[in-house]
């Protein structure tokens, strides 16, 4: 991964996924895409495919 790349982290407000955001911006990584629950509902899948299309991450965390 680069330090400009895309990132997409899932569960950003849960332990693992915090520690995960904290970890990447610790290392420099810039680029992270996060979306509350609200925000984006990963079982639609709908929803999830519009997320990526108009998104486009890189890199995904789930």
């Amino acid at each position: 991964m680069h330090h400009a790349s895309k990132i997409y982290v899932a569960g950003h407000r849960g332990m693992v996924g915090a520690a995960i955001v904290r970890e990447l911006r610790r290392q420099g990584y810039e680029n992270i895409v996060t979306r509350t629950h609200a925000e984006l509902d990963l079982t639609r899948q709908a929803d999830v495919e519009a997320f990526f299309a108009e998104e486009r991450p890189e890199f995904v965390f789930l």
